[in-house]
């Protein structure tokens, strides 16, 4: 140790490179220390983003959705305890699935708008939300309470899109179109009502309501082919444009 700042000791800067430099016993002004001094601050720095990038994945954004896949298992118990018949059961099976399907709304605005956005949260997101709908539908399908081919055709749709934007991601990002969100909200409700021990207007009520979410499904689900197919023929001729271009 010199004693000496490192500006004073051949110009290099004092904050953390030359800091970096120093506490490697480089020798200032030399080509072996600018090299140790330029690496180990860009080395450090990959760490320190990794660092906060592992962080980050504990905001509560991805909390939420935890939650809700934790909520999986408590709603599939509660939706069959007592034979999956007892009103008192069903209705608690229902706060569950109502606290899902709640964070599912405050998860993506809080990720979006607080700049929270994470691959685990893009996975788990996805996941977390197919989970709990599916559970909910074979567990009411597997009761008597609703067909099964409802069944099928909410979970083929949903799981066909999720595939199908998978296979188009190459081209771009098939956006979530307000019919999609609406869908998602008429699902939600129409499978709620479902949950619920209901009799009267309200049982005829929310056969409607699902016959409404069947539709929407089902038609959203057939724009969202379509979006695909505009994608990956729009990606397709920029592709062939710009190896057009490098030949000529």
């Amino acid at each position: 140790m010199t004693g000496a700042p490192a500006s004073a000791a051949g110009g290099g800067p004092s904050g953390p490179q030359g800091a970096s430099a120093a506490a490697d016993g480089g020798l200032p002004g030399t080509a072996a220390s600018g090299a140790q001094g330029g690496t180990l601050p860009a080395r450090a720095g990959k760490l320190a983003a990794a660092a906060v990038n592992q962080a980050s994945v504990w905001n509560v954004a991805n909390l939420l959705t935890m939650l809700r896949l934790l909520l999986v298992p408590a709603f599939v118990a509660l939706m069959l305890a007592g034979g999956g018949y007892d009103p008192a059961w069903r209705s608690l099976a229902w706060a569950a699935f109502a606290i899902a399907m709640i964070t599912d709304l405050f998860d993506g605005h809080l990720a979006r708008t607080y700049d929270l956005v994470t691959d685990f949260g893009k996975i788990a997101d996805p996941i977390a939300d197919k989970a709990i709908m599916g559970a909910a539908l074979i567990c009411l399908s597997s009761l008597g309470d609703l067909p099964w081919w409802v069944t099928i055709v909410i979970l083929g749709r949903e799981l066909g899109i999720t595939l199908l934007r998978f296979l188009v991601i190459r081209y771009g990002v098939i956006p979530a179109s307000r019919g999609g969100k609406l869908k998602t909200l008429t699902q939600g409700v129409a499978v709620g009502m479902y949950v619920l021990a209901l009799t009267g207007w309200l049982a005829s009520l929310r056969f409607w309501v699902m016959a409404a979410a069947v539709v929407l499904t089902v038609v959203t689900g057939l724009d969202y082919v379509r979006q695909a197919m505009v994608l990956r023929r729009r990606g397709v001729a920029e592709r062939t444009a710009v190896l057009e271009d490098s030949e000529a």
